[in-house]
């Protein structure tokens, strides 16, 4: 199978290089750190916009290093 004509769902569940993978972790991670400041209560505009920007960015990240296939 040619690597270039995969679907999505092959992409997704094909193996993902491990740099990838740590990329994929960080995303998540920085999802989390956003999301939880976006939850907590009263917290100062500024913060809350920069956890929004993280969130996103985060998403992101992890969202892009999923669909990298192995060119093996």
């Amino acid at each position: 199978m040619a690597k270039t004509n995969l679907t999505l769902v092959q992409r997704i569940t094909a193996p993902t290089p491990k740099i990838f993978r740590i990329i994929r972790t960080v995303g998540l991670s920085l999802t989390a750190v956003g999301g939880a400041i976006l939850a907590a209560p009263a917290m100062p505009v500024i913060l809350v916009t920069i956890a929004g920007y993280l969130s996103a960015a985060g998403a992101v990240m992890a969202a892009v290093s999923q669909v990298a296939v192995d060119g093996d």
